[in-house]
Order: structure tokens, then sequence, then C-alpha cells
């Protein structure tokens, strides 16, 4: 079940772990997540979001939005990231996959496109 904004891809979750970052459980998010989970959190409204010491491994963040998130420290480099946008996240000390290169990274904190994975 998702809820979703009329003429927007974007989406909020019915779903329990995604609903615990949504309330800021962080760490009560990474102590539920299933070892070795493979979670897809595609489209998804992480807006303003404190996210510091989120466990992202094997997450699937293509096309989500994370507008002045803080993502400071989060490993995203086994998530998927491609068709994101992270305008004005706070993301000192972020790890990201090797497939962003450091301009897509740029521009989408500083305009807010969607990065594109280097083929």
């Amino acid at each position: 079940m998702l809820v979703t904004a009329p003429g927007s891809k974007l989406r909020i979750l019915n779903e329990p772990l995604y609903q615990l970052l949504r309330d800021g459980k962080v760490a009560e998010f990474n102590a539920r997540k299933p070892a070795g989970a493979k979670l897809d959190f595609t489209n998804a409204d992480f807006r303003n979001l404190e996210l510091r010491g989120l466990d992202a491994r094997g997450i699937d963040f293509s096309g989500s939005y994370f507008r002045q998130a803080d993502l400071r420290g989060v490993d995203f480099r086994d998530s998927r990231l491609e068709g994101a946008s992270l305008n004005g996240a706070k993301v000192s000390g972020a790890y990201f996959p090797s497939e962003l290169s450091p301009e897509e990274i740029s521009l989408s904190l500083q305009q807010g496109t969607r990065m594109r994975y280097r083929r």
C-alpha cells in the first residue's frame, strides 16, 4: 500500500520499515532490517528526514527524493540511487555508489537534478 501525491511518482510507503525512518527511528530500523535483505524504497519520499546512522545496504532508493535530508556518514555503496535527488541534503562523510560521478552528486545537491549512473 502506498500514498502518492496527485500527478507525482513520489511515494509515501505504507511499509513498517519505511515508517520507522519517517518517524526518525533509524536505530530501530537497523535492528529490524533483516540481514541481507533487499528492500524496495523506489520513488520514496525522504525529504527533511534525519537518516544519520542508516544501514543502507541492499536498499533500492532509485528515483527517491532526499531534499534537505541529513545523510551525513551514510554508506550508500551497496545501495541503488539512480534517479534519486539530493537537493540541499547534508552529505558530509557519506559514501556513494561508484556508478555516480562526483559531478552528478554535485549537480543533484545544488540543482536538484536526478542522478544518472555512468554506463
